[in-house]
């Protein structure tokens, strides 16, 4: 898979890629993510990529024509029209099936925006979807981008160690992951729950099953409804 990003702070999405899991991924070549300052293809002298919103307001408003020059650049160099998402509050709210969806792709670029957003026409002519992390507004586009990114990058044959680290966890089977423990079994009085330490892996499976459901229960109801 191949990710672009369209920012106006490469240097944030690039730190945390180049770390971690994903950052180990990227260099065995387990898939591709790319960061692309849209500063640089500003069509003035001053490299300015805002302006004022017509019609007055508050703020400034990300100009179209680096935006669009930049996704075509992209479009250019995969030699084909990658699936374009703007990260934004208008968008439909990141779950684990539109993360699921995502990843089946082989292209996906992604739009950072910033200030007080991009001009409506990049949305109409180029945007295939906005995305949302929430009901709330972040500073700008890079973090929720990140998040997506990560969620995507984990679905990705060979990113993971195991399949079974993303078939077991969190939402993957609409629950919510059941406790887990380490050594010591005994940690301050508090003890692991025996049947984890009986090797019998049909009840360990069992017991993972209803403490999933009664963790859902718990923190999330309207799952189990």
């Amino acid at each position: 898979m191949r990710i672009d990003i369209l920012t106006l702070f490469p240097q944030l999405c690039e730190t945390f890629f180049s770390e971690s899991i994903i950052g180990r991924a990227r260099k065995k070549g387990s898939i591709s993510i790319n960061c692309h300052q849209i500063r640089d293809y500003a069509n003035d002298k001053h490299n300015r990529v805002d302006d004022k919103p017509y019609g007055g307001g508050k703020g400034m408003l990300m100009l179209a024509e680096p935006i669009a020059a930049c996704f075509e650049v992209i479009c250019e160099a995969i030699g084909c029209r990658p699936r374009f998402i703007y990260m934004s509050p208008k968008g439909q709210v990141l779950n684990h099936k539109k993360v699921t969806e995502l990843a089946k792709f082989d292209n996906l670029a992604i739009l950072c925006g910033h200030y007080e957003g991009v001009d409506e026409r990049i949305l109409e002519v180029f945007i295939d979807e906005q995305i949302s992390i929430g009901d709330y507004v972040v500073t700008g586009g890079e973090i929720p981008a990140i998040i997506l990114v990560d969620a995507i990058s984990r679905l990705t044959p060979g990113v993971l160690s195991n399949e079974e680290c993303f078939n077991e966890e969190s939402h993957s089977n609409k629950l919510l992951e059941y406790p887990q423990y380490t050594k010591p079994a005994i940690w301050r009085g508090s003890s692991v729950p025996e049947v984890l330490l009986s090797g019998h892996h049909a009840n360990i499976a069992e017991w993972k099953q209803q403490q999933s459901l009664i963790v859902t229960e718990k923190c999330r109801p309207d799952l189990i409804k």
